[in-house]
């Protein structure tokens, strides 16, 4: 891939999937940018799940090569504590991540974006002429730096890079994720979700089925230290401990762990996701779905609206938060409720694994089309059946799964 030029109209930091789809949505808005990767390889390493709904494909506009597609799902199924399980059928697909990633920047490249790999900013200078802003002195590590730039879009994930080099935002809370590929593990097509606080404090666990046998089998936590025996314990002790057998997969001969994942933003979106000359996308901005972690879709589509709000910019010749707060307009426009995701999450960590499994009764077989009359019904049997958990607040722990699936991205 070609190296950094010096000057460009758009910088990118990092080729995640929110990274690499900014730049292709800037290349083919006519913008001259220049993506940059401070690994030396796109995709590697994985750092998530690897799914999407078929919803949010569409509403991203997205056309899937079949080489990344790994499987064609069905939906989810959420299971709780004594094994009530339900489901919420809608297809989707789970990826070769890495694969998608580099497919993305691929198209970038094709539409004239600069990719460069094993290029880190280190710092930022704001240049200014005549006491107007006009853009960025990036310095840092990789050929041809200090590169110049008038707006940068950071998709740096969760180490969120321009947040931390002008103390934009504080750091988010976050949850520690991690997976291991199984092998030769059964499945109806279905991605499996335990929400089970015995195993995932304040968390959850999932089987996401690939192809060929293999799934991704792993955990979200609060408990960071914790996670791996966790996540040993869960597949030692369930189901999953008829495929390990004498030599556990996801260990080598020296017993070394061969997982992988990483950390999650979980306190909603950043106050400021915008500033002069600066946007925000995917995890840098905190845009993960607040109970299920999930944050490709909204990766993918903040980089559309930064990028379109980089077009309009550079038409006008202004760069100013002013315009740019734009950006902030259009996901606050389509994103899931966050706040009241997160009060309803919190109201959910805080029962036990009893009391979840009486809410996880009272849900319909098919969560999918429940509605406002379905909800009532949902209301009704939890006031039958445990009057007490009203005032644990189960209604926002329950309305929480609803809101998660958000109207235009599903699950």
């Amino acid at each position: 891939m070609a190296q950094a030029e010096s000057h460009c109209d758009v910088l990118v930091v990092g080729a995640g999937p929110g990274g690499s789809s900014a730049a292709l949505h800037c290349a083919r808005a006519g913008l001259n940018v220049t993506l940059i990767e401070d690994h030396s390889e796109i995709g590697v390493p994985v750092h998530c799940g690897e799914c999407l709904s078929e919803l949010a494909v569409s509403n991203l506009n997205l056309i899937l090569p079949e080489d990344v597609i790994s499987k064609r799902v069905e939906g989810i199924r959420v299971l709780f504590p004594d094994g009530t399980a339900k489901r919420l059928s809608e297809p989707g697909y789970v990826l070769e991540k890495h694969l998608f990633e580099q497919w993305i920047a691929n198209q970038a490249a094709e539409a004239g974006a600069t990719v460069s790999l094993s290029h880190k900013l280190t710092g930022l200078e704001r240049l200014e002429s005549k006491g107007e802003f006009v853009g960025w002195n990036c310095i840092g590590k990789g050929e041809k730096f200090p590169l110049k730039a008038k707006i940068i879009i950071d998709a740096s994930g969760v180490a969120g890079v321009c947040s931390k080099l002008l103390e934009l935002n504080p750091r988010p809370k976050v949850i520690a994720g991690m997976q291991y590929e199984m092998h030769d593990v059964p499945t109806d097509n279905y991605l499996d979700f335990y929400i089970w606080p015995k195993y995932a404090k304040k968390g959850y666990l999932w089987m996401i089925p690939k192809c060929d046998g293999r799934a991704n089998v792993g955990l979200v936590t609060e408990d960071k230290k914790g996670a791996v025996k966790d996540l040993d314990a869960f597949i030692e002790n369930t189901h999953f401990q008829d495929l390990i057998k004498e030599n556990p997969p996801w260990r080598n001969s020296e017993g070394k762990i061969r997982g992988f994942g990483g950390t999650i933003p979980i306190s909603g979106p950043h106050e400021h996701t915008y500033a002069d000359g600066l946007m925000l996308v995917g995890d840098a901005a905190g845009f993960t779905s607040p109970l299920f972690e999930g944050g490709s879709h909204l990766a993918l589509k903040s980089a559309l609206f930064a990028a379109q709000t980089a077009a309009k910019a550079l038409a006008l010749g202004d760069f100013s938060d002013k315009i740019l707060s734009e950006y902030q307009k259009l996901w606050k426009a389509e994103f899931p409720p966050y706040e009241k995701i997160l009060k309803g999450k919190t109201a959910l960590y805080n029962l036990s694994d009893h009391e979840m499994s009486i809410m996880g009764r009272c849900f319909p077989e098919e969560m999918s089309n429940m509605g406002i009359s379905g909800k009532v019904v949902v209301g009704a049997r939890l006031l039958i059946r445990k009057p007490s958990l009203y005032s644990k607040r189960i209604i926002p722990a329950m309305l929480a799964f609803g809101y998660s699936r958000a109207k235009y991205y599903g699950w």
